[in-house]
């Protein structure tokens, strides 16, 4: 465990290094703006590495949960452990974020600490990073838009559509299916599957406040639809 801590400090200087050199050569951007753009460096590196451990490296997380972790699975977790430790520091140090993401923040890091702990289960956990990151980029690329004027565009509109569908697909159907396969598999120990559900629970928490958005988005194009033909039967 030794090198994995050295490891994980070593990240964690990294990425707040990262947003350090970011809010000196773009001092012009709030801090929020730099550390968005940390996250979406982050995310970007987390899916493409774990992308490749579950589709060409291994073990394929659906069938053979709870094996051990391999060396490409201990430095993908590490690198997002790091970046994690990073953000949550920042998050309580700017009060930025509710209730809802720490408890995010703070179930991965403790999901992650415990899985290079245990020296098993790094497959699911790495599918599950993947899962939560996947939609990572179309946050961060929404919240840009906002802060440019840019959101209430058709581009502003594919971005949340494409969020939504993503979330519910990745976060909900293939993450229920694989919290499934791993219940009933007799490998991993209880304690992974007790974080496999408090982390799809926490899914759900997230996808209350997602129908909330759908509701509010469909009203608000509904209003717009209303006033377009109001404005062209006007013209007529």
């Amino acid at each position: 465990m030794v090198p994995i801590v050295g490891f994980t400090l070593l990240c964690l200087c990294c990425w707040a290094s990262f947003y350090f050199i970011l809010c000196f050569f773009n001092r012009h951007r709030s801090y929020e703006w730099n550390c968005r753009l940390v996250t979406l460096v982050h995310g970007m590196v987390a899916i493409c590495i774990t992308a490749y451990i579950g589709y060409v490296d291994g073990p394929w997380p659906f069938s053979e949960p709870g094996t051990k972790n391999t060396p490409l699975q201990i430095s993908a977790l590490v690198i997002s452990l790091g970046y994690f430790l990073f953000d949550m520091a920042w998050c309580l140090y700017f009060h930025t974020e509710g209730l809802v993401m720490l408890a995010h923040h703070t179930m991965t890091i403790l999901g992650i600490i415990m899985t290079l702990w245990l020296g098993e289960s790094g497959i699911e956990s790495c599918a599950v990073l993947f899962g939560s990151e996947i939609t990572n980029p179309l946050l961060q690329t929404r919240w840009f838009l906002k802060q440019t004027g840019r959101y209430e565009t058709p581009l502003g509109d594919a971005v949340d559509v494409l969020f939504v569908l993503l979330f519910v697909v990745m976060r909900i159907f293939v993450g229920g299916t694989m919290l499934y396969c791993e219940l009933i598999s007799p490998r991993p120990l209880f304690l992974i599957k007790c974080g496999g559900v408090a982390m799809y629970a926490l899914s759900w928490a997230f996808m209350v406040d997602i129908v909330g958005f759908v509701m509010r988005r469909g009203k608000r194009w509904h209003q717009e639809r209303d006033q377009r033909r109001r404005a062209a039967a006007k013209k007529d």
